[in-house]
């Protein structure tokens, strides 16, 4: 069955005032895409919004808590729509020479398999889309498309057909990724905690945290609706 994967990054840079990364990949059955995108844009008229709003983490407010807060609901209540969250902490302590690898980038790589590796099956077919971030992402997703296939042995890239950069404002599904993503990021950074700052983006995590969901662990590795992985640096290379 073919899947669409949509990825978004947080504090993705290697210089960027944050000492996490967030990673996450959207997913769903490539026959839904176009009804997806259409219930989301419903929901933003709605909400008095235009069709065509972006939707962002960023732009969360205390005004309009209640559109985003039904967009996670959507989310949640919508079985076709499965979410995979890597976070990275302690960017600062990456020891590269240590673990053999050349930078940041090959690290950045790794943490892109660590993500996408669970989630991709060898009997099915993938899209993935990745939200246009810099002009780096060109050769970064061809990268990462040959990383991905190899591991499986997919050399003629009949399971993962294809990695392409698109703009997220064409992608519904890819703007909820943001969210999600934004909403980690935010908690991992501590601002949810510090009881402080944008009273809407704490309502948005409670009502996750209402889900008996833990924002601080990992799940299980074949966790289906909202997975998520915490990778922290180790010590030394032979632990």
């Amino acid at each position: 069955m073919p899947y669409n994967i949509y990825c978004d990054e947080s504090c993705h840079l290697e210089h960027d005032n944050s000492d996490i990364m967030v990673l996450g990949a959207m997913s769903c059955c490539a026959s839904e895409k176009a009804k997806i995108n259409e219930e989301v844009r419903k929901i933003k008229m709605k909400n008095g919004l235009d069709s065509h709003f972006e939707i962002k983490w960023t732009k969360v407010s205390e005004s309009k808590v209640a559109f985003y807060e039904e967009l996670i609901n959507y989310f949640f209540d919508n079985p076709s729509l499965a979410y995979r969250g890597l976070v990275a902490k302690n960017k600062s302590q990456l020891d590269h020479k240590l673990f053999n690898q050349s930078d940041y980038d090959l690290w950045y790589y790794k943490m892109y398999f660590l993500l996408l590796d669970p989630i991709i099956i060898p009997n099915e077919e993938y899209r993935i889309f990745i939200d246009i971030k810099d002009t780096n992402g060109g050769p970064r997703t061809s990268k990462l498309h040959d990383v991905l296939c190899n591991n499986i042995y997919d050399f003629k890239q009949e399971v993962v057909k294809d990695i392409k950069q698109i703009n997220s404002k064409e992608s519904e599904i890819l703007q909820i990724a943001d969210l999600l993503n934004g909403l980690l990021a935010y908690y991992n950074r501590g601002f949810f905690q510090d009881g402080t700052g944008n009273i809407g983006k704490k309502l948005l995590v409670e009502n996750v945290l209402a889900r008996n969901i833990d924002l601080d662990i990992n799940t299980a590795k074949n966790e289906p609706k909202f997975n998520l992985f915490i990778w922290k640096p180790r010590r030394n290379a032979n632990v």
